[in-house]
């Protein structure tokens, strides 16, 4: 029971803190200015005298501990990953918070537990569940990319056809296209009116999406910009192939689902059967654990429930 609510109070810290600063992020309305200020381009200040919230003193607190790292390989690693989950942070910023929430957890736990093992046990498991966190979030925004790309190249390929440049087709997904594909093609635009290269735009557009198709995509352009051709109809064909694949995966996913829901309850099961035991009769289930035999069988029933989740999670996983 302790080991339940000090994890869930250590997600707790983490979200609060995210939400904290986020929520900051979003509605300062100068906080472009703020961020320009870090590589002084600009001499735009905060009044010192205005007030300021609790989310936005934390913010700061957090940059200026963050600054002294912001260019170590680690951090640009580290945002580097992130911004594939569209977490607006730098990465020594995301690094900071999660230190704190480390910090405050193994606070927390030690002050409930008066165990500090325990405490520096369940601080460490705080990047562990940041990170598969963040992974679902780049999976979930992957998946949502993937689904838009066929009617954003239709779009695409029409406005070409309507004597629209490549750059203001890239304009209008970024108008017309709900996020986060379009939020995705308003940042490549930015980039090329900044003078980015085309090419590196799409390339570092890719990196972010990470998406097996939108690379066949950027390929298509690449090669047309150097052999030359009819781009809108290139287009086309590629967001016919893309369609075709998006409902051959949605059909395998279907077919599919009864294995996934398989794994899943195969990996939970016997969890939550020993909880349940535990509360009917502790002390037969205290004996896997008080003696040799009964924590070989535990760690032997774990491996194979392990092993048996990755095996079915292979088998349905089926590669278009």
């Amino acid at each position: 029971m302790i080991l339940f609510i000090s994890v869930s109070m250590a997600i707790l810290f983490f979200f609060l803190i995210l939400f904290s600063v986020t929520y900051f992020q979003k509605h300062n309305e100068i906080d472009i200015f703020k961020r320009i200020n870090r590589y002084n381009i600009s001499d735009v200040r905060l009044d010192s005298n205005s007030k300021k919230t609790f989310s936005q003193n934390l913010y700061e607190l957090i940059q200026q501990i963050a600054k002294p790292f912001e260019n170590k390989k680690i951090c640009l690693k580290l945002e580097s990953f992130i911004k594939k989950a569209d977490i607006q942070f730098t990465g020594a910023e995301f690094a900071v918070i999660i230190l704190l929430v480390i910090l405050a957890t193994e606070i927390f736990i030690y002050m409930l537990t008066l165990n500090y093992i325990l405490a520096l046990i369940i601080g460490l498991s705080v990047p562990m569940s940041v990170y598969i966190w963040i992974l679902i979030k780049i999976r979930k925004r992957r998946n949502s990319f993937t689904e838009q790309l066929g009617d954003c190249l239709l779009t695409f390929a029409n406005a070409l056809r309507a004597g629209y440049s490549f750059q203001q087709a890239m304009d209008v997904i970024a108008k017309e296209m709900e996020s986060p594909i379009s939020q995705e093609f308003s940042r490549a635009s930015t980039d090329i009116k900044m003078g980015v290269p085309l090419e590196s735009a799409l390339e570092q557009m890719n990196s972010r999406v990470n998406s097996s198709d939108f690379a066949l995509v950027i390929t298509a352009v690449l090669i047309q910009r150097e052999v030359g051709g009819n781009l809108a109809q290139i287009l086309d064909t590629i967001s016919d192939t893309i369609m075709e694949r998006i409902r051959m995966k949605r059909e395998i996913n279907a077919l599919t689902a009864q294995g996934r829901l398989s794994a899943v309850i195969l990996l939970f099961l016997p969890f939550v059967m020993g909880i349940f035991m535990y509360t009917v009769n502790p002390d037969q289930v205290m004996i896997l654990f008080e003696e040799p035999v009964g924590r070989m069988a535990v760690t032997a029933s774990i491996i194979m429930d392990i092993i048996g989740f990755l095996l079915i999670r292979r088998i349905v996983d089926i590669d278009v």
